[in-house]
């Protein structure tokens, strides 16, 4: 049981202090894949700490957040996180997939 909840406590503290992006506070919460997307985008334009494109950055986190939350999402609750990819995809000018 220790290492599980090491490893909660491991992905959470990455979310809050990420060096890839400063995020909104529960931008992950948001039920609305647009809201989600256009937050990860301005984070990612905005942040100093990020090491790749603003692109990669914001799809990155998003991706790390849906693998790691999502053992403890519902499918409800990961369905708006699914979408805000290609959200985040429209909002960058790339293909959809």
């Amino acid at each position: 049981m220790a290492a599980k909840s090491k490893t909660k406590k491991w992905s959470g503290k990455v979310t809050e202090t990420s060096d890839a992006l400063d995020l909104e506070k529960d931008v992950f919460k948001s039920k609305n894949p647009k809201e989600i997307a256009k937050s990860l985008k301005k984070s990612a334009e905005h942040s100093e700490k990020r090491k790749s494109s603003p692109y990669r950055s914001a799809m990155s986190m998003l991706t790390f957040y849906i693998n790691r939350a999502g053992k403890n999402l519902t499918e409800h609750e990961k369905e708006p996180l699914e979408k805000a990819k290609n959200e985040l995809r429209k909002l960058y000018g790339r293909d959809e997939k």
